[in-house]
């Protein structure tokens, strides 16, 4: 079985935006995670981008308007004048107003929105956004550290092309946001493992079913304390082979919150690193297209390691234990190895109450039909001599205005071989062929990046 093509999105800024002083969600961790995923050499085996920042309509296909207008408004200097409306979209402590708000969601979003685009066209088997995976985020208001729901966003770019979608979601917490938002349809089947009884947002009770025709396409399973590597996989992968097996989707969207894991700041769950993993395993065995997400993890060196793991479970790579040194390699002590062990905290899901809980398995639904029509045109992916440039098709002229937008971060690694899917607007695309990670790096100008000819030659 050949190996699967992997596309992973990243962009340097994301790491820059700040929530507030002790806030748990802190943005550096994805720059972290990228940090230790490069120094590991795993570029070498996935195609790398840089990813269109998400432009207000693009966003508005799910969320309000007026929600979105006032996220693109408000900062920390002009906030008082929006008192009312913060109030009104529940944006505060949990969410506050920080600088660059609206340039952080748009960041996160338009990697999973890539991601997706990516998936429908084929382009790829895996697309990972660790950027993503923001799924407490409600059509016209934030909640638990979420302003905006790239997930459904990127559900629904891949429903242009997918007849059916399953959302699953590890992390400690219920996917509430995304579960609303498919609440009462059957073209996406939305399945969580989370802890339920006073923990946040208390949603996610065994009976939450859906309603009108996505009535048992919502799928919960309330977990207690303390469930271990064994336990999680006792539940996990029956289920979702029963679901796969009954729902026949067509694409997969994998929620890989990190707060899960043993040891988390504000989870109660004792996931290990590879337990973790182990779910990013069995999904990706299924063999169907997959989208690989972030989430929550507030113990950052945690979320760093299992996120860097299961980029690696994606690309079929073993890692070494010990860590390769990077630019991050303090935060990573006193052991330095690639590694989050469970404690010996109680367990306390037992056999009885997780048999009762599998028992509603019981309601699953044979795939429902879907009426397809025809994609319609979109301008900004579909666009000839876009496809051009990503094709690096040296038959068609690709017009000075697509090659202006080809710009990339002059600190960004990369190597300067192009890989089958060619040259496109802020791509670092590596070479499969061995030895092309040796090659020296790509020239690039400060203001715009031009495809070099003997690139675009040597592109089969």
């Amino acid at each position: 079985m050949s190996k699967p093509v992997v596309s992973y999105f990243y962009d340097p800024d994301v790491g820059n935006y700040h929530y507030a002083p002790g806030h748990p969600m802190k943005p550096h961790r994805i720059r972290m995670t990228h940090s230790l995923i490069m120094n590991y050499g795993l570029y070498k085996n996935m195609q790398i981008y840089r990813p269109k920042p998400a432009t207000k309509e693009e966003i508005k296909r799910f969320h309000a308007d007026e929600y979105i207008d006032f996220l693109y408004r408000v900062t920390p200097d002009n906030m008082k004048t929006y008192a009312k409306q913060a109030a009104k979209f529940n944006v505060g402590d949990d969410c506050p107003v920080f600088d660059g708000l609206f340039d952080y969601c748009s960041l996160s979003t338009g990697g999973s929105l890539e991601g997706a685009a990516r998936l429908n066209l084929g382009r790829c088997d895996i697309a990972v956004n660790w950027a993503g995976g923001l799924h407490h985020a409600k059509k016209s208001e934030a909640s638990g550290f979420c302003y905006v729901n790239d997930i459904v966003l990127g559900i629904l770019e891949l429903l242009r092309y997918h007849k059916r979608v399953l959302y699953i979601d590890i992390d400690v917490h219920h996917g509430d946001g995304v579960e609303e938002a498919f609440y009462t349809t059957d073209r996406v089947m939305t399945v969580s493992f989370h802890k339920f009884g006073e923990f946040f947002p208390g949603t996610g009770d065994l009976r939450d079913i859906g309603a009108s025709a996505g009535k048992y396409y919502a799928l919960n399973f309330p977990l207690r304390d303390g469930i271990d590597d064994s336990t999680y996989q006792s539940v996990f992968e029956p289920v979702i082979q029963s679901v796969v097996d009954w729902y026949r989707p067509e694409v997969i969207v994998l929620q890989c919150g990190a707060d899960s894991l043993a040891g988390d700041r504000l989870g109660r769950f004792n996931l290990s690193m590879q337990g973790h993993g182990q779910c990013v395993a069995f999904v990706k065995k299924l063999g169907l297209p997959v989208m690989l997400l972030g989430g929550g993890g507030y113990t950052i060196r945690n979320v760093c390691r299992t996120w860097t793991h299961e980029t690696a479970v994606a690309l079929g790579v073993q890692l070494d234990k010990n860590l390769p040194y990077c630019d991050y390699y303090e935060y990573f002590g006193p052991e330095y190895t690639l590694d989050v062990p469970a404690s010996n905290m109680d367990n306390f899901n037992t056999p009885q109450y997780l048999n009762n809980v599998k028992h509603n398995l019981r309601h699953l639904q044979h795939a429902p039909s879907v009426q397809m029509q025809p994609v319609p045109y979109d301008a900004d992916r579909d666009d000839p001599a876009r496809a051009a440039a990503d094709s690096a098709d040296p038959d068609v002229r690709v017009p000075q205005a697509v090659r202006d937008e080809m710009r990339v971060h002059d600190q960004e690694m990369a190597d300067d071989a192009v890989n089958h899917a060619g040259v496109a607007g802020r791509v670092y695309d590596t070479s499969f062929k061995d030895g092309a990670g040796d090659e020296e790096r790509m020239d690039v100008d400060e203001g715009t990046r031009e495809p070099a000819a003997a690139a675009v030659e040597d592109a089969p």
